[in-house]
């Protein structure tokens, strides 16, 4: 069975490298072009090492991606970490279709920012999907799903890297397994179910201390890595990542100081306190939380701004 891999990123590079070594023909890769200066695109430079032929294309929409798409003669496409659409010509060309992983429990969360989302609104539970690629937005029937847990301090970093990379890399090859036994399921979604978050952007991860430690500390763990917790000290935008709550102090007003110390400086919200441990400044590096207290003569007492 020839296979086209359209991906990007260190996943894509897993999923291929996984499909090689079992077995599968993998005929053609289609990947961002390399940047010059930058660092090398990593399923392009995995697909080069391996010797499979790579497309460099921004846009999978351009007729030259469909002519060199057509041309490998597909019978199963796989979408491993896209963000571009893939135009319905493409998806539906291959004998077998195509198939597309979705981190999270189809049909919730749909839509590109799917980890963040689901810790932001501090759930418990997470996962992949496997979907038969259609062309709505992660719509389409479900091939095979896994669960896993999202612990109160996971981050969006955590859940993704340490858990739902690694059981997705599996979950495709195992799609693909099944596939080729002729025996993969196609599950409709039940969209009556089904959410959709718009991308976790900078404007939407702006931290209101009024609210519980609880929510700001969801909020926060759920913009880490990316894009990163957005709060501002007397107008100046700094963003947060690592902290913990810390229920033990109370302030007077949300966004206080009122404590400083070798681990960080904590903050009293709208009910509770949170440990801020690292942050990252307005057009600087991610630095430590007590290095930012040097940095901006930070006291016991100083306010952020509620919003």
């Amino acid at each position: 069975m020839n296979i086209v891999l359209m991906g990007q990123g260190d996943f894509g590079a897993a999923c291929l490298q996984a499909l090689v070594e079992k077995g599968k023909t993998v005929v053609g890769v289609f990947a961002p072009p390399q940047v010059p200066g930058k660092k090398a695109e990593a399923l392009g430079a995995a697909a080069e090492k391996l010797g499979t032929r790579v497309f460099p294309l921004e846009r999978m929409r351009e007729q030259k991606a469909y002519e060199d798409f057509t041309s490998l003669s597909p019978d199963l496409s796989i979408m491993a970490y896209v963000n571009d659409i893939i135009p319905g010509r493409i998806i539906n060309y291959p004998r077998f279709g195509t198939i597309h992983y979705h981190p999270s429990l189809l049909p919730k969360h749909r839509g590109r920012s799917s980890i963040n989302w689901a810790v932001i609104n501090g759930e418990t539970k997470g996962g992949l999907s496997i979907i038969w690629a259609d062309e709505g937005i992660d719509t389409g029937p479900i091939l095979l799903q896994r669960e896993v847990e999202i612990s109160p301090d996971d981050t969006t970093g955590s859940v993704y890297f340490n858990k739902l990379f690694p059981m997705g890399v599996d979950a495709v090859v195992e799609a693909v397994e099944l596939i080729e036994k002729g025996v993969a399921p196609r599950i409709p979604q039940d969209d009556s179910q089904a959410t959709y978050e718009p991308p976790c952007t900078e404007e939407k991860v702006i931290i209101d201390w009024s609210q519980p430690a609880q929510k700001a500390y969801n909020l926060i763990r759920g913009a880490n890595p990316q894009p990163g917790a957005v709060a501002y000290l007397k107008g100046t935008k700094v963003k947060i990542f690592d902290c913990e709550p810390h229920p033990e102090l109370r302030g007077e007003k949300p966004g206080e100081i009122v404590e400083t110390s070798d681990q960080g400086f904590i903050i009293f919200t709208g009910q509770g306190c949170i440990l801020v441990k690292r942050v990252q400044p307005e057009g600087s590096p991610k630095i430590s939380a007590p290095d930012y207290i040097q940095l901006v003569s930070l006291k016991v007492g100083d306010r952020f701004d509620l919003t």
